[in-house]
């Protein structure tokens, strides 16, 4: 069974403007990359849990903050790997500067047998549609087009 994950992309309006907030991930591997590596909170789940409240669980766990409101299904987008990623819209706000995200362990270096700590998101922030594309894994792109046509 290909792997799926779920995830939320949170957005509002700011002086008619659209921004998008995405999340870059932690650890040593993205520590110097910024363009086509940022993501949306999301995670696997199993296909005994409802995908959307998989989606607002790891919102959860990788920002620290709580999310609701209208939770709007964007169309699927689908990894070269095969991973299917299920997301929704949701308009809200929140602090970028502030979020607190879970810890994994990570071998590093690879294949020494030592693991450290690393947070799965390291930073937070707030983009314009036009910037996001550019800060944005390029698979996800769709989901940004996505929002554009709600």
């Amino acid at each position: 069974m290909p792997k799926q994950s779920a995830g939320i992309l949170l957005y509002r309006t700011k002086n008619k403007t659209t921004e998008v907030f995405l999340c870059h991930p932690g650890g040593p591997f993205y520590k110097n990359k910024e363009d086509a590596v940022w993501t949306i909170p999301k995670g696997e789940y199993e296909n005994d849990e409802e995908p959307l409240t998989a989606a607002k669980r790891e919102f959860k766990e990788e920002t620290g903050k709580e999310i609701d409101g209208k939770f709007t299904p964007l169309n699927p987008v689908k990894y070269k790997s095969g991973k299917t990623v299920n997301a929704w819209a949701v308009k809200g706000d929140i602090d970028a500067d502030s979020i607190r995200s879970n810890l994994f362990q990570l071998e590093w270096p690879p294949k020494s047998g030592k693991y450290i700590d690393v947070p799965e998101i390291d930073k937070a922030g707030w983009f314009t549609i036009e910037t996001a594309k550019q800060k944005i894994l390029p698979a996800l792109i769709p989901l940004l087009n996505g929002l554009i046509e709600l």
